[in-house]
């Protein structure tokens, strides 16, 4: 499975899963994992411990995808992550990037969207902070 698109198929399933062995063993030792716009995180174990944060309070994770174009090692996509917190979902919208390795690795992972979409529903799905 070093095609970069399935891939990136086989990682977003491993998230939709919350099977993060499967999907740290999809990425490099150095990877960078890029939600624009906070900085960069480099590494597994960095990207490991931030999945979690992202995931555990999630009931549920669905990832579609809407567009993919892959160009190369490059695969660019449309996706809607919705978490399930509670009885509600996040929502966000994301344009995602990543560069794959020839050995079918990933080695960058860089998603756009907008924080303040995030934060206003992860406050309405869990209350004050």
């Amino acid at each position: 499975m070093n095609e970069p698109g399935d891939v990136v198929a086989a990682f977003i399933a491993a998230i939709e899963a919350k099977d993060l062995d499967t999907a740290i063993g999809l990425v490099t030792d150095d990877v960078s994992y890029e939600n624009v716009p906070i900085a960069p995180i480099v590494g597994k174990g960095a990207m490991r411990a931030t999945l979690e944060g992202f995931l555990a309070p999630a009931g549920r994770v669905e990832w579609p995808v809407a567009r993919q174009v892959v160009s190369g090692n490059v695969v660019i996509n449309e996706r809607l992550d919705r978490f399930q917190i509670g009885t509600g979902w996040l929502e966000l919208p994301i344009a995602g990037f990543f560069e794959v390795t020839d050995d079918g690795l990933i080695r960058v992972w860089r998603d756009y969207f907008d924080m303040s979409t995030y934060t206003r529903q992860f406050a309405a799905l869990t209350g004050p902070t």
